[in-house]
């Protein structure tokens, strides 16, 4: 059976799901522990993983619109507060603000040596995740996260140097509307507010992935408009894909939550086609099925799809 919507792409049919939340790993050298939420398909087995890191200031029970559509779809998905999250009170003179960025990756890392400790953790999981299929993921601040993960080298601004912290566990990321390359393109805002935006290198970046940009996307981090966020894409090597989603601004119709306050630009449709492209890249990457890629590049490659653009390198 297969299922359809607004986009005109096709899908497989959803399953139901079980979420566990919070499961709290300790950390050690750091103040608050790491709040963490799995959420899984309640039946199959050898399912891949997706680390989904949220934008700044959200937490663990963001992003519902792509959470729940991918974990219903066969992926088991974690997330973390992180430590720029409002519930844990960050404030912009906070000491850890200068290193939160790398405090993320962290957090990811922690993930991935617990895999077996958060799937004991949730009934009926333990067992069932494919441990060589990750992909990391993550919308705004996150898709930096994601992307440090696969390849990003990011200057420390405390430091002044840059270091590989990739992780081999991770075969693949999804970068969702996120910060473009640092220099004389980022505002006094940007470089007071993240100064971890000052310099980043995508060239390092081989491993597969997906851009996510809104041809809307008016940040107030960059002189550069829109085109910003689709460095990722631009910058990085071979074997990368870009979505362009038209009229899309920062949360992409709607996906950091339903009905979530931070929407700017909502519209059922667009997060329906951040959906689909994503999940059917997810099935691409993991080995699942390219049939739904390949229909959604035939589908959207022309640039005449009126919702957006795909295209790859």
């Amino acid at each position: 059976m297969t299922t359809y919507n607004a986009t005109g792409l096709t899908g497989p049919p959803s399953t139901p799901i079980v979420s566990v939340k919070p499961i709290v790993l300790p950390m050690p050298g750091r103040v608050e522990d790491v709040h963490i939420r799995v959420c899984a398909p309640v039946t199959g087995t050898e399912l891949p993983i997706v680390l989904f890191a949220h934008g700044f200031g959200s937490n663990l029970d963001g992003y519902a619109p792509l959470v729940d559509h991918w974990a219903s779809h066969g992926f088991v998905v974690i997330q973390a507060t992180h430590s720029d999250s409002r519930r844990l009170s960050a404030t912009m003179d906070d000491s850890r603000r200068p290193h939160v960025w790398r405090y993320r990756v962290q957090d990811m890392t922690l993930i991935l040596d617990e895999l077996d400790t958060l799937a004991a953790s949730v009934p009926g999981l333990a067992g069932r995740m494919d441990h060589g299929r990750v992909v990391a993921a993550g919308h705004s601040f996150g898709g930096q996260t994601a992307g440090i993960l696969v390849g990003l080298r990011v200057t420390d601004p405390t430091t002044g140097t840059a270091q590989d912290m990739s992780d081999s566990r991770v075969m693949a990321g999804i970068q969702l509307a996120t910060a473009g390359r640092g220099g004389d393109e980022l505002t006094r805002l940007a470089l007071e507010v993240a100064p971890w935006l000052r310099d980043q290198d995508f060239s390092h970046i081989t491993a597969p992935g997906l851009v996510v940009a809104g041809d809307a996307d008016e940040l107030p981090l960059s002189t550069r408009g829109p085109s910003w966020t689709t460095d990722p894409y631009t910058l990085a090597v071979g074997g990368k894909s870009l979505l362009t989603v038209y009229g899309g601004r920062h949360s992409l119709g709607g996906i950091p939550g339903y009905e979530a306050a931070e929407t700017t630009d909502e519209d059922p449709d667009r997060v329906a086609l951040v959906q689909q492209v994503t999940l059917a890249y997810l099935r691409h990457v993991t080995g699942i099925d390219d049939t739904d890629w390949e229909v959604a590049r035939a589908a959207l490659g022309s640039g005449r799809h009126p919702l957006g653009r795909l295209e790859s390198k």
